[in-house]
């Protein structure tokens, strides 16, 4: 859940002296927008046991279909940073035309009728278009918040996180599965409608303003990731965070699922356990303040890490303490992400910091790709208190290399 190229600008060019207030609006509008573009994000995810019902699809297909998501926002990231699209045309008509043809796309699953080749495509489709809505709803964001970037951005990654649970939490309140409820359909067409409101609302009240120019990818970047060592721990970092979070989401309903028999309480649950990254991303947002980001980085790794170690005794834990700790597990399993991208827009030289972010970002996302598949394949053969402390691998790595960051006193 990073942004690509959107620190670069902010690093690359102070605000004007005498830059106005940005009027009350604009943050709201711009959250909300975020919030609904990421519906997208797993909106199949979220209806997939009515699918498989519905059109046999086998139980592998819920991580074909995620790592494809994934697979098409390292692809938009790549083309959309290299074309440079956010500064040849206005970032809020690119914010629109994508959340509007994603929108299409999602909506278009409803046409599918159960061929798994049709799904992949669109959601595919969904991923690339994610890209001219997240990265560049981070670029609009820091064409108005210069000052205090920081803060928006755990606010917005806060957002994104939202709108990630957001149709687990409309299949709850559908309540699929008995008769009289909402068909699986319009929770699908749900999720397109908001993430064509979000559009249309930031074109509407979000105005132009000028932004700083992205810079274009260089090479000179992948060496910058090794050779620098702050710049390597944070990067490294970053990865580690990445082997886990997108598992940890695609697994949630299952996860709940090994506790939990009705649908609609296992679609709340998984709502309420990666909602609460909301809480994570905005409270390290705000601890920032007095300890910094790296410091924050590593304990919301480091408990997510040992989330991971503890499930064998959590599964079996009574109720109540299995649901604290899926919360726990969701608020820092996301919590870390907006300060990985501010460590390392910080970290990296002014002339690469953009070409370090956008290939850090496709790095990661595409590590993501190699862990959905791993673990929702294990998941299939083995029970999940076998699978899940494997994914603790990815933070105890991150932290092994984010040592150099943590050698300096807080700030």
């Amino acid at each position: 859940m990073k942004p690509s190229q959107t620190l670069a600008g902010p690093a690359a060019a102070p605000a004007p002296a005498a830059a106005a207030e940005p009027p009350r609006r604009i943050l709201p509008v711009i959250v909300g927008a975020q919030f609904a573009g990421s519906s997208l994000w797993f909106a199949v995810n979220a209806v997939m046991p009515d699918l498989q019902r519905a059109w046999g699809l086998p139980g592998a297909a819920v991580g074909s279909l995620s790592s494809a998501v994934q697979l098409g926002f390292v692809a938009g990231t790549l083309v959309f940073a290299l074309a440079m699209v956010a500064d040849r045309f206005p970032p809020t008509r690119v914010f629109l035309a994508c959340s509007l043809l994603g929108a299409a796309a999602n909506a278009a699953i409803v046409l599918a009728d159960g061929s798994l080749s049709v799904l992949l495509a669109l959601r595919f489709a969904v991923g690339f278009l994610l890209a001219g809505i997240y990265p560049v709803g981070m670029k609009i964001s820091a064409a108005w918040f210069r000052e205090r970037l920081g803060a928006v951005l755990g606010v917005l990654v806060g957002a994104l996180v939202l709108g990630t649970a957001l149709p687990h939490g409309l299949r709850a309140l559908a309540g699929m599965g008995g008769p009289g409820d909402v068909p699986w359909q319009a929770v699908v067409l749900g999720v397109s409608a908001l993430a064509a409101l979000g559009g249309l609302a930031t074109a509407a009240w979000v105005p132009d303003r000028p932004v700083p120019p992205g810079a274009r990818i260089t090479p000179r970047a992948l060496g910058a990731i090794w050779s620098d060592r702050r710049l390597r721990a944070s990067v490294f970092g970053y990865f580690g965070h990445m082997w886990e979070l997108y598992a940890f989401i695609v697994l949630v309903p299952a996860i709940a699922a090994v506790r939990l028999a009705d649908d609609r309480m296992v679609s709340a649950l998984s709502f309420w356990a990666i909602a609460a990254g909301f809480v994570g991303c905005v409270g390290g947002a705000m601890a920032v303040r007095s300890v910094g980001s790296a410091w924050v980085a590593e304990a919301q790794l480091a408990t997510s890490a040992a989330c991971c170690l503890l499930a064998p005794l959590m599964l079996a834990a009574p109720l109540p303490v299995f649901v604290a700790w899926l919360m726990v597990w969701g608020a820092t399993v996301s919590g870390d992400s907006p300060q990985f991208s501010a460590l390392t827009g910080r970290n990296a030289a002014p002339p690469v910091v953009g070409s370090v972010l956008t290939l850090a970002n496709c790095i990661g996302f595409a590590i993501s790709v190699v862990s959905i598949e791993v673990f929702v394949a294990a998941a299939q053969s083995r029970p999940m208190e076998q699978v899940l402390p494997w994914m603790a691998l990815g933070p105890l790595a991150g932290l092994w290399m984010m040592r150099p960051l943590l050698r300096r006193k807080p700030h």
